[in-house]
Parts: structure tokens; C-alpha cells; sequence
């Protein structure tokens, strides 16, 4: 699979700053990578419907049992809502004993910094 392209469900007004959010996942085995996958879409079209969602992207390299998603949101705490709202939360929980690592990072920029740049962003999650 590869990158899903900047998804922009929503435009932040001029001259305001966002809550740009960028996470790397790799799962322990080849069938969580898998199961990663089955779940993607249905978070994907929740992301498009998400109250102060800006933007998202994600890459894949399921062979390689690693996920990267980056997003943009109007604020840390659309972000959180979305996070444990019901189409994200129960897909990100069931995974969680498929994981072997994950890492975050959160960050703020300019609305007019969008779409944001996917080597900023895996700069920031070394």
C-alpha cells in the first residue's frame, strides 16, 4: 500500500496555527500488519468526518510491519476527541497487542504549512 494521499476534510481559518500530529507504528508480525491494514479504512473515512480535522495522511510498508500517519487538527483536544471516539478508539485498542513499537509526536504550525511535509515529519519521529 502505499502513501494515501493529504486528506483535507476541513480548511483552518487564515492566519491560525494547527495541531499537526505524526505517529509510527510497527506491529509483531506479519498477520498485525495485516490486520492493521483491514482497519484502515474504516478510521480513514472517520478521519474525513472528524470535527477539527484538518488533514491526514498515511504510509504503509505493511511487509515491513511499519505504519506511519500524520494529521493536522484545529486542536490538541480534537485530536484526543477523536482519538477515543468510537471510530477510533475500539480499532486502536483491539490492535494494541499487535504492536511491537510505537512512537508519537505532536507539534504546532501555521494552517498555512498544509499539507505537511512528510520528511518533517519522519525527521521529528526519529
Amino acid at each position: 500500500m502505499p502513501t494515501l494521499p493529504w486528506t483535507a476534510p476541513n480548511t483552518p481559518p487564515r492566519a491560525t496555527d494547527v495541531h499537526v500530529f505524526a505517529s509510527r507504528f510497527e506491529t509483531r508480525t506479519l498477520w498485525g500488519a495485516l490486520r492493521f491494514l483491514l482497519r484502515t479504512p474504516g478510521v480513514w473515512r472517520r478521519v474525513g468526518r472528524a470535527p477539527g480535522a484538518y488533514g491526514a495522511s498515511l504510509r504503509a510498508r505493511p511487509l515491513r510491519r511499519t505504519f506511519w500517519t500524520l494529521s493536522a487538527w484545529e486542536s490538541p483536544r480534537a485530536l484526543r476527541d477523536f482519538a477515543r471516539s468510537d471510530g477510533h478508539g475500539p480499532a486502536a485498542g483491539g490492535l494494541a497487542p499487535q504492536m511491537k513499537d510505537a512512537k508519537f509526536v505532536a507539534w504546532t504550525a501555521g494552517g498555512d504549512s498544509l499539507p505537511v511535509d512528510w520528511e518533517e515529519a519522519l525527521r521529528r519521529l526519529e
